[in-house]
C-alpha cells in the first residue's frame, strides 16, 4: 500500500509527496508536529499540515533569509532568529565571521528537540558555542530587549496559531525598537500567488517603520507556488547598495554575491503589488 503526504495549499490546490516512513506524529502544546520521511525531499517537517522544511531543498530558504541581511550590515555582530526551530536559519548565520552571538527564540521546544533528532544536517549548529537557544515567546522576546540586535530574522509559520501575532504591525515597531540605530530585519512573508493581501499588509507596515523597506523571491519547490517573497526593513543600510565585491563567498548552495541584487529584482506583478 502506498502512503501520500498532502498539503492543502489553498482549500482547491495542494502538493503531495509519497511518504517512505513517519518518524513523529505528536500534538505538540502549539501544534500538530509530523516528521515525515518522503521519496522526493527526504525528511520533512510538517507543522499543523504545512511543510516547514525538507532535507532537499532547505538550503534556498536558510540562506536566503539569513545572507542578504548579513551581507546589508556592515558588521553583525548580534543576530536574533525570532522561530526557526529547526535551527536552518542558525546554520546560516553563523558561517559570518563578525557574528559574535546568534540567538534563537522558538516557542515550540518539540521543533527543536525533534530537529536535532531527525533533520541534523538543518539543525546540528543548534550546540555551537556562539549560539544561545530560547524556548520563549519571540513576540514577548522582542518587547524586553531594545537597541539590542544588529540583525533581526523572523522566520515564522504562515500567520496561524502561535505565529499569528508575528505579522502584526505591533511586532514590526517592537524589532524596530529591538534593533540597534543602523539595525536591519528581514521576514519570510509567504507568496505572491496566494497570499497578495499579506505580502501588501505586511509591506505597507514596514514601510510605516522602516526607512528603507526592500522585498526578494526565491524558488522554494515545496512551499505554495514555488515563489517565495522575503521582506526587509532596514533602518540606514540599503540592500541595493552593496558592493557585489565586497561579499565573502561563504559555502552556500543558493545564495552567491552575484545573486545578493538580482534576488530584489521581482516579476512585475509582484512588483506591483508592493509599489
Amino acid at each position: 500500500m502506498e502512503l501520500w503526504f498532502t498539503e492543502k495549499q489553498t482549500p482547491t490546490f495542494g502538493i503531495t509527496a509519497k511518504i517512505r516512513e513517519t518518524f513523529v506524529h505528536e500534538k505538540t502544546e502549539f501544534q500538530q508536529l509530523d516528521m515525515i520521511d518522503t521519496e522526493e525531499f527526504g525528511r520533512m517537517l510538517v507543522l499543523d499540515g504545512m511543510v516547514m522544511t525538507t532535507v532537499k531543498d532547505e538550503f534556498v530558504y536558510h540562506e536566503m533569509v539569513a545572507h542578504p541581511a548579513l551581507n546589508t550590515h556592515p558588521n553583525p555582530k548580534k543576530v536574533l532568529v525570532v522561530g526557526g526551530g529547526d535551527g536552518g536559519v542558525i546554520r546560516e548565520v553563523i558561517k559570518h565571521p563578525d557574528v559574535e552571538k546568534a540567538v534563537l527564540v522558538e516557542i515550540d521546544g518539540k521543533v527543536i528537540e525533534y530537529s536535532k533528532q531527525y533533520l541534523p544536517e538543518i539543525a546540528g549548529k543548534l550546540d555551537d558555542p556562539k549560539v544561545e537557544v530560547l524556548v520563549n515567546d519571540g513576540f514577548m522576546h522582542i518587547h524586553e530587549h531594545k537597541n539590542e540586535y544588529d540583525v533581526i530574522m523572523v522566520d515564522s509559520t504562515e500567520p496561524v496559531g502561535p505565529a499569528a501575532p508575528l505579522f502584526e504591525r505591533g511586532f514590526y515597531q517592537g524589532i524596530y525598537e529591538a534593533l540597534k540605530e543602523d539595525g536591519i530585519f528581514v521576514a519570510q512573508t509567504d507568496n505572491p500567488w496566494f497570499k497578495a493581501d499579506l505580502i501588501q499588509k505586511v509591506n505597507n507596515d514596514v514601510k510605516e517603520i522602516f526607512p528603507i523597506v526592500r522585498v526578494y523571491g526565491a524558488n522554494i519547490p515545496t512551499y505554495p507556488s514555488g515563489l517565495w517573497t522575503f521582506t526587509m526593513g532596514s533602518k540606514k543600510h540599503d540592500p541595493l547598495e552593496v558592493d557585489e565585491s565586497s561579499i565573502a563567498d561563504l559555502d552556500t548552495k543558493y545564495y552567491s554575491p552575484r545573486l545578493h541584487k538580482a534576488a530584489f529584482v521581482l516579476p512585475k506583478f509582484v512588483e506591483d503589488l508592493v509599489k
